[in-house]
């Protein structure tokens, strides 16, 4: 009779624990899904990517395949988020973490130089660094890295998964639309030389100088012709933010010619992909 006193004691109680349990699981917080995550590169440029074996994190390792230089090529934000600065010379070199919230976070190592403060919200295709090759490297390269709560993910871009792996560089590419306009309003183009900014289509009022390499345009404009002796011309000019600005001047909004577009022909103003950059 006490035993089964006791039994009847304890049932309410273990009842209650159950039903507490219950609903715990039931009103849990769910696992955070993942950005939309794209390429660490420009839009319109293509990579190849490997992986080496004894990189535990999941990682991959990107060089351009299209023909453009790797060292110095912009490197971009993956998806908005807050970024931080970090440097391990005898590792990861100059790197960027971007947080993207619920447990996310990209990986950015082998940095040349940073293009962001340390704590700066981003955006996605926003440029926080260029490639290079600091740290434990052996040539320039993006190493980049996808974390869930510290573990390390199978890379995934616009949703796909670059899954299953190659051990070397050439057998896969993938092809970037990360900063293409729709998805900010800029068009990433690639320049032969340092190229003169103005304050309109070649109007003399020079503004400063946008860098040889990969930048971005919003625009063309069309306007006085641009030649050289060997018979290259382009009369399109091309509205973008300079990189060096001369003093009392306004870099942002200036126009260089489409002249020094890398890849294009005469009176081509394309970006990277080969979408025509709309008029201003």
């Amino acid at each position: 009779m006490r035993s089964t006193r006791a039994a009847r004691t304890a049932l309410p109680a273990l009842l209650a624990l159950v039903a507490g349990l219950l609903t715990a699981v039931a009103t849990a917080t769910p696992a955070q899904a993942a950005p939309n995550f794209k390429a660490p590169f420009p839009c319109g440029q293509k990579w190849t990517y490997s992986h080496h074996s004894a990189e535990v994190r999941q990682a991959l390792d990107f060089v351009r395949s299209d023909g453009g230089g790797t060292a110095g090529t912009p490197v971009l934000a993956s998806a908005a988020g807050t970024a931080t600065r970090h440097s391990q010379p005898s590792g990861a070199g100059n790197y960027v973490v971007v947080d993207h919230g619920g447990g996310w976070k990209t990986y950015y190592f082998h940095l040349a130089a940073y293009s962001v403060g340390d704590g700066a919200q981003v955006a996605q295709g926003q440029q926080i660094g260029t490639t290079g090759s600091t740290g434990n490297s052996s040539g320039a390269h993006i190493h980049y890295e996808q974390l869930y709560n510290g573990a390390g993910q199978s890379i995934v871009i616009n949703g796909q998964s670059l899954a299953p792996y190659p051990g070397s560089y050439g057998s896969k590419h993938l092809t970037s639309d990360n900063g293409c306009s729709g998805t900010g309003g800029k068009y990433w183009v690639d320049t032969f030389a340092n190229a003169t900014g103005y304050a309109g289509a070649n109007t003399g009022d020079a503004q400063g100088v946008l860098n040889k390499g990969t930048n971005y345009v919003y625009c063309k404009v069309w306007g006085q012709e641009v030649r050289d002796g060997s018979g290259n011309f382009n009369h399109w000019w091309l509205r973008t933010d300079l990189d060096t600005v001369y003093p009392g001047k306004n870099g942002r909004g200036a126009y260089v010619s489409a002249y020094y577009l890398a890849r294009w022909g005469n009176d081509e103003a394309r970006d990277n992909n080969g979408a025509v950059v709309p008029d201003c």
